[in-house]
């Protein structure tokens, strides 16, 4: 074996490894867009093809005989085939990507037809020896029109790439280098692969070119179901925010109206803590990253005043907070005391004490809420669970926090809120 021929099966080898791996990973790939999961599993599958057959083909080569060579020309074939298969494949796909119907556009019909020429020439070659030839002996050469072979996949490469530069601004980034990537690295390889003989570069830049592209799809895709949770978790909390109970804020105003009369003082100051929670859920819906501790407490003592106005000696409330130098995903606390409220003030039952602690642990900062109301457990299937469990997705997405919740022996429940240093 020449060293060319060494050079040839590592690459081929190498090749085939990365398109099966790739195959195997996307079949497992479930978190991928449905459209793009399928054709990648037949992307892969048919580069699996492709490469399998080169490799084949440089093992039939190592015999001379004309045995031999009837399997050269098959697998040769094959080859040819299965990578020519490739390009309208990734012109369908650049298509749908970019929201267009694939069938009904002029350059997938050009592809088409490319292809169909590519084809009839691989077919003609098998007659004339006119592109290329094997001899009885298992010898390959090329022939006089060898070239002409190669024009059909070129311009199948610059079709796709002026279908990318033309549609660039309906794709995203990582899609646009994607697409150029796959686009540009198996025509260079090719055109170099015309001027160097016995040197089979293709089949190395159709493999690294398709890991590549499957990458950043693949990126892309995790990146935008991220953005799409971060929205759907900001239309969470601006729902709760602008969905705040009726009964609240009736039962506010109703008390302020009494207290006007019997105690001006506290009226005046049950409004201003009224307008300092309204200001807060409010200005909440703007904030897209966590904000200081200082700011979601000051929510929470306004939130709390209010209550403990309402509800006088059925509600008190004990604050643990000196420690306030850490950030917070706005919302996060005062929902978590307002269900404690909410489930825990009971005019049969003992009056409601609510504890909220502060503390710097090892790695970071935790919150303690805790209560003497009923409990709850974590498999219940309560109101009180959707806003906590909105409360965790926000809290992971945001900073990497954790919730947790159980219910306490003496009775009630603790909520825990973990917040990692790296803030």
């Amino acid at each position: 074996m020449s060293w060319i021929d060494l050079t040839n099966f590592g690459i081929a080898s190498g090749g085939l490894l990365v398109a099966i791996l790739c195959f195997i990973f996307t079949c497992t790939a479930y978190y991928m867009e449905k459209r793009s999961r399928n054709f990648f599993k037949v992307f892969f599958l048919i580069v699996i093809l492709y490469v399998a057959s080169d490799v084949a083909e440089q093992i039939s080569f190592y015999r001379e005989d004309a045995g031999s060579a009837v399997f050269s020309r098959i697998f040769l074939f094959l080859e040819s085939v299965f990578s020519a298969l490739l390009l309208p494949m990734l012109t369908s796909y650049l298509l749908g990507c970019a929201g267009e119907i694939p069938n009904k556009t002029k350059i997938m019909h050009c592809a088409n037809f490319l292809l169909d020429i590519y084809l009839g020439l691989l077919i003609y070659t098998q007659f004339s020896g006119k592109m290329y030839y094997i001899a009885d002996d298992n010898t390959y050469s090329r022939g006089s029109l060898y070239p002409l072979l190669l024009v059909p996949p070129a311009l199948m490469m610059l079709l796709n790439l002026i279908a990318l530069i033309r549609r660039r601004d309906r794709l995203s980034r990582k899609q646009q280098k994607a697409f150029f990537y796959y686009f540009t690295i198996p025509l260079v390889c090719m055109l170099v692969q015309m001027c160097f003989y016995g040197l089979l570069l293709t089949v190395i830049g159709s493999s690294v070119s398709a890991l590549l592209m499957f990458v950043f799809i693949l990126t892309d895709q995790v990146e935008q179901n991220i953005r799409q949770r971060e929205e759907n978790l900001a239309a969470k909390a601006n729902i709760q925010i602008l969905q705040m109970r009726p009964h609240f804020i009736y039962n506010t105003m109703t008390s302020i109206y009494y207290l006007c009369e019997q105690d001006p003082q506290k009226a005046m100051q049950t409004i201003d803590d009224f307008t300092k929670y309204l200001r807060n859920n409010f200005t909440a819906i703007t904030k897209k990253e966590p904000i200081p501790f200082r700011e979601e407490l000051s929510h929470v003592h306004a939130y709390l005043s209010i209550e403990q106005t309402r509800f006088a000696d059925k509600l008190y409330v004990e604050y643990d907070t000196e420690y306030t130098a850490f950030r917070i995903p706005p919302l996060t606390l005062q929902p978590i005391v307002e269900n404690s409220v909410k489930y825990g003030v009971d005019p049969e039952l003992d009056p409601l004490h609510i504890s909220v602690v502060t503390k710097e642990v090892p790695g970071g900062s935790e919150i303690i809420v805790s209560d003497t109301g009923p409990g709850f457990q974590e498999e219940d299937n309560r109101e009180p669970h959707v806003a906590l469990s909105n409360i965790r997705e926000r809290l992971a997405m945001m900073c990497n926090g954790t919730l947790t919740i159980r219910s306490r022996e003496e009775g009630g429940t603790e909520v825990r809120i973990f917040i990692p240093n790296n803030l």
